[in-house]
Order: C-alpha cells, then sequence, then structure tokens
C-alpha cells in the first residue's frame, strides 16, 4: 500500500542523503562547515623514537594549561607515558638529555619524548602558553623530576 511506497521513498532519500555526506566526511572528517587542518601526523616523538603507548588496564588522560613566564624553566623532568602539547602562544626550546635542543612556536604540535629526561624554557619575551594532554596511568605521576642525564631506568618509580 501507500505506507510501503512512503517506506521506499524515505530509504531511497536516507540513501542519497548519505552517500551526498560521505565525501564531506571522508575529506574533511567533519561537515562542510567546519574548518580542520591537519597540524601533525607522526609515529615518532620530537627527537625520532617511536611512540610507545602504555600497557594497562587503567589508562587515564589528563588535560593540562603550563604556563612559563619569560626566561624561566620545567626543570629536568621525564614522562613515562606519551605526552601531547600544543603552543598556545610563545617560543619554546626543549633541551633534551643528550643536549640536543628543540624549538617550538605558537601553532606547533609537540609529541614529547618518552623515558628521556628534558628541560623546557621559555626562550621569548612572551609567556609560553601550551595546552598538554598525558595519556598516562590512574595513581602514577605524569611527570617525574631528575636529573639531566637520567632516563626511565635509572628514575625512581614513584
Amino acid at each position: 500500500g501507500a505506507s510501503m511506497n512512503y517506506r521506499k521513498v524515505q530509504l531511497v532519500f536516507l540513501g542519497a542523503l548519505f552517500l551526498e555526506l560521505v565525501p564531506a566526511i571522508h575529506s574533511s572528517d567533519y561537515l562542510s562547515e567546519v574548518k580542520s587542518q591537519k597540524i601533525l601526523v607522526t609515529t615518532t616523538a620530537e627527537n625520532g623514537q617511536p611512540i610507545h603507548y602504555l600497557q594497562t588496564d587503567k589508562p587515564e588522560v589528563t588535560a593540562m594549561t603550563v604556563e612559563i613566564p619569560p626566561g624561566a624553566q620545567t626543570g629536568w623532568h621525564l614522562h613515562r607515558e606519551p605526552v601531547y602539547a600544543y603552543v598556545l602562544a610563545g617560543q619554546l626550546e626543549v633541551e633534551l638529555a643528550d643536549g640536543r635542543k628543540l624549538r617550538f612556536k605558537q601553532g606547533d604540535a609537540i609529541v614529547e619524548v618518552q623515558n628521556i629526561a628534558h628541560n623546557g624554557r621559555n626562550i621569548g619575551n612572551d609567556p609560553v602558553r601550551l595546552a598538554v594532554f598525558y595519556t598516562g596511568e590512574v595513581g602514577q605521576p605524569n611527570v617525574t623530576h631528575v636529573q639531566p642525564n637520567a632516563s626511565s631506568e635509572g628514575a625512581p618509580r614513584q
């Protein structure tokens, strides 16, 4: 009857709508009004080491903002888990335990080194502001303060 034809029209319309949306979703991951731009796609941290996810049954994500005044530094530390940051403002220099120095500016995405001591320093005249995402573990610290030459083997687990 009539309701069966209506159902067919509905299904054809929904099918056409779906096919119309597929390219848009595929091309930008979102609908057309939303603008998206890839900032970084990588399989390694900033020093080239492969990204290594934690093996845990207690995953915990922490999102923070961090502000470093001009001339200030974070102090030597390491992260046992993958840590990602986005530079909202300022100029940041990160010194690694091996002496290498990496520089980041507003708009940069950072995949932080894992299990390697590093120190972040504001080398500009304005505050460095970061959005930082720690993919850690419940009950474990996201930041472990260490000596400059430390790696995870030498750092006590807190």
